[in-house]
């Protein structure tokens, strides 16, 4: 890896680190709004019920878990997706043991709070796919369950995916209200003119595979660059 190369792993590691606090600050917005969690952050919080492990563990190991059978099923990964997979959890776990953001008891505030943390996940996940480091376990798993099943529209694969999560966490204790709506149809709206506002195509960046960006051309891997779209 020569010198240019690493200088600009640098600032796309800069950069996708940015989008990954940004992002974890969302999910801590949202888990703090106290008006109803999203699928995956009432999954987590459900988990940690029942285990009385941290909702930041429950996201760095069901990840880990995610990535390893996207992996098994050919996926690529990148960097990225690794650093997703751990950073995230692990920030809302810091943000949550200093009390960065108090549970919020008024619940026109809490709806506030709710959007606040769409727009910063929004944010976030701009930054971390321009960097173009590979998607997220939880995008891989969707992206791998829709090259298996071409037929099926990839909302509806999401929809599955979100729908067992969410009931899982609700049949696990968690809390499912009106931020759980606003989570699961508003984001899609915020992230669209979050992407707009920056003029930003997320389906035109071009995400490295891990060895491509390790520069590990030495044992001949020589897999091509790929578009991955994330819906």
């Amino acid at each position: 890896m020569n010198w240019k190369d690493k200088h600009n792993l640098f600032f796309k590691l800069l950069r996708l680190h940015f989008g990954l606090a940004l992002y974890s600050i969302g999910l801590t917005l949202g888990i703090q709004a106290n008006i109803g969690l999203a699928p995956w952050e009432a999954f987590g919080i459900g988990v940690s019920y029942v285990t009385g492990l941290t909702y930041g563990t429950i996201n760095v190991l069901s990840g880990l878990l995610i990535l390893v059978v996207t992996v098994a099923m050919g996926e690529r990964f990148g960097l990225g997706t690794i650093l997703n997979a751990v950073l995230i959890g692990f920030g809302v776990d810091v943000l949550q043991y200093y009390h960065a953001v108090p549970l919020i008891e008024n619940y026109w505030l809490g709806i506030i709070v709710m959007f606040l943390g769409q727009f910063s996940i929004s944010l976030g996940t701009y930054f971390y796919i321009s960097a173009g480091l590979g998607s997220g376990p939880r995008d891989s798993l969707m992206i791998g369950l829709k090259r298996r099943l071409p037929k099926v529209p990839i909302g509806m694969i999401r929809g599955l995916i979100e729908g067992s999560v969410l009931l899982a966490g609700w049949l696990l204790g968690a809390k499912v209200g009106l931020g759980t709506i606003i989570a699961a149809f508003g984001i899609s709206t915020i992230l669209q003119l979050t992407f707009n506002w920056l003029h930003f195509d997320a389906k035109s960046v071009q995400h490295e595979g891990i060895w491509q960006t390790l520069g590990l051309s030495l044992i001949h891997i020589s897999e091509p660059t790929r578009p991955i779209s994330i819906s």
